[in-house]
């Protein structure tokens, strides 16, 4: 018979910031590993060290623990999009930049990655979380999409619809570091040779 796994244990009160982060750490370590659906708020407040009353006092529910997540994850994004400034030049040399920062984004914050852009909320999320997620994420993509739309203002994009090329080209980064994140068992080629190759030829379809 296996002994039960011993639980995390209770931290004193402390400050209100730092539980709540405490909360945010361990929700996304366990999202990340089981997927939104398969975790509890129990799970979340064992693994943070707190009572599950005590995480209530933090966050309504599991729901709107993921959004938070969401949030940031979708800020940080952002913030590394625009501090790229690829809008500058509208060389091949640039725009591979800025596919770039999406990838690395993806591969260094992998765990933020697959509750932002992996992981099934369930039905009424978005709802229930006053749209939070799905704001912060049309804000990050609004962002990609300006970054295109000056390309193709210099006359330098292939395509008449600037936005259809935004949505493909997200598609397609979203598809190699997903694929990295959750097959990274696959016998892939050299990694670097891989995201070269792959960013070389949405360049190639996209510009000119």
């Amino acid at each position: 018979m296996q002994s039960p796994k011993p639980r995390s244990p209770r931290k004193p009160k402390g400050q209100g910031a730092e539980r709540r982060e405490e909360i945010l750490d361990a929700a996304l370590t366990l999202f990340s590993q089981k997927g939104v659906h398969a975790v509890s708020t129990r799970q979340i407040a064992e693994l943070a060290g707190i009572s599950q009353p005590a995480l209530y006092a933090y966050f309504a529910t599991k729901d709107h623990i993921a959004a938070e997540l969401c949030v940031r994850a979708f800020a940080i994004l952002r913030q590394r999009m625009s501090d790229a400034g690829v809008t500058c030049q509208p060389t091949p040399q640039t725009f591979e930049r800025a596919l770039r920062v999406y990838i690395d984004f993806g591969l260094e914050e992998p765990n933020a990655y697959r509750v932002a852009f992996m992981l099934e909320k369930g039905a009424g999320f978005i709802e229930q979380t006053d749209g939070r997620p799905m704001e912060a994420g049309l804000d990050v993509f609004q962002v990609f999409h300006e970054i295109v739309s000056g390309f193709h203002a210099q006359g330098v994009m292939a395509g008449d619809d600037p936005l259809a090329v935004t949505q493909s080209l997200w598609a397609g980064l979203h598809g190699l570091v997903a694929l990295l994140i959750a097959r990274a068992d696959f016998p892939w080629v050299e990694r670097e040779t891989l995201i070269a190759t792959h960013v070389a030829m949405l360049r190639r379809g996209a510009l000119k």
